[in-house]
């Protein structure tokens, strides 16, 4: 119960941060949205920017499970992945983002046996960007 309440507590924390990136962004401060970003995904999720940008899918697989996160720190983010993709942006980068997308997703439904239909969504419209 103790370990149910710090992992909501925590998601409640990277909700509002995603929030906050969201709103840097919309307000078009990227380069701040960007810097925060990234010390979420370090802080939060010890995941480095080395690591989710590799050219190969293997170092993203790899961190995936070594890390073990828990179901619902995973779907966020998955949450914060897909955020990150721009249609205007940079074709190169947007596709990467999806297959580490694709992997979570992937990863949530093998490991986690979760399936969020919202994620379903995600998972047509990354399949279709593929």
């Amino acid at each position: 119960m103790y370990r149910r309440d710090l992992i909501t507590a925590e998601i409640e924390k990277l909700a509002q941060v995603l929030a906050r990136i969201i709103g840097l962004k919309q307000d078009g401060d990227f380069v701040a949205s960007d810097e925060l970003l990234q010390q979420t995904l370090a802080s939060s999720f010890g995941l480095k920017p080395e690591t989710l940008y590799a050219p190969e899918p293997e170092a993203f697989g790899l961190w995936l499970e070594q890390s073990d996160l828990p179901a619902e720190k995973l779907d966020m983010l998955g949450q914060f992945l897909f955020n990150e993709i721009d249609p205007n942006g940079e074709p190169s980068v947007n596709k990467l983002l999806a297959t580490r997308l694709v992997l979570v997703y992937q990863t949530l439904a093998s490991k986690h046996h979760m399936v969020h239909l919202a994620n379903l969504k995600r998972q047509d419209i990354i399949q279709q960007y593929l």
